[in-house]
């Protein structure tokens, strides 16, 4: 009774016998082909790849370290107690600054606009008479015993503040006759420039009468 059991288990524990023993001989085969993928080969290693001994475990990543970097050598700028011990410097000469333009020539003065006439004003010191007359250039006119003759009349300055005139004149002192006396002949007592806004600068001078400028005209006056 008992062996008719036992006969039919057999087959049984023999197919999970073989089983078993497949599954064991697949395990060694496989184990094989996982070194040959993790073990590097010794021969085709280049000399930059990490060795073997380095290397992790398989699946787990090796961090390379960082390259060397070699520092830049340093160099002084203060070169110069080298230079004063080899010599002047090489360096090239500072340029010299460019030369300032000269500056621009003043405007030429105005032109003096010429008239045809003066206006002169007497004193007479004695009788504290006063007369203001036009003389012509060219063109002699008395004055109780003196006689004004205007070289030229200049006028600059004209539409300004100040306007300046001045005269070129020449006064003689011509007396007239009196009582049947011939007079004494004419002498001149003034010759040079009248400035109307200066008349102090070459006074008339004379005992009895003074004399200085007042302007210049723009025409001609009446006879």
């Amino acid at each position: 009774m008992r062996g008719a059991p036992m006969m039919r288990r057999a087959p049984w524990a023999l197919g999970l016998g073989v089983v078993i023993a497949s599954a064991v001989g697949l395990a060694g085969l496989a184990q094989p082909a996982g070194d040959n993928q993790t073990s590097p080969d010794t021969g085709s290693s280049s000399p930059s790849s990490p060795s073997s001994s380095s290397e992790g475990p398989p699946g787990v990543p090796t961090i390379a370290p960082p390259p060397e970097v070699t520092p830049p050598p340093i160099t002084s700028h203060n070169t110069s107690s080298d230079d004063d011990d080899n010599g002047p410097s090489n360096s090239a000469p500072a340029k010299p600054p460019p030369p300032k333009p000269p500056p621009p020539p003043p405007p030429p003065p105005p032109v003096p606009l010429r008239s045809p006439a003066a206006v002169i004003q007497a004193l007479d010191k004695v009788t504290a008479e006063t007369m203001r007359f036009a003389v012509p250039v060219g063109k002699p006119i008395r004055y109780k015993n003196l006689v004004f003759v205007v070289k030229a009349c200049e006028s600059t300055g004209l539409g300004g503040a100040a306007p300046q005139a001045s005269a070129y004149v020449v006064i003689d002192s011509a007396p007239l006759s009196s009582g049947g006396v011939a007079p004494p002949p004419p002498r001149e007592v003034f010759k040079g420039w009248m400035f109307s806004n200066s008349p102090g600068l070459n006074a008339f001078q004379h005992p009895i009468y003074d004399a200085w400028l007042i302007s210049c005209m723009a025409a001609t006056p009446p006879a």
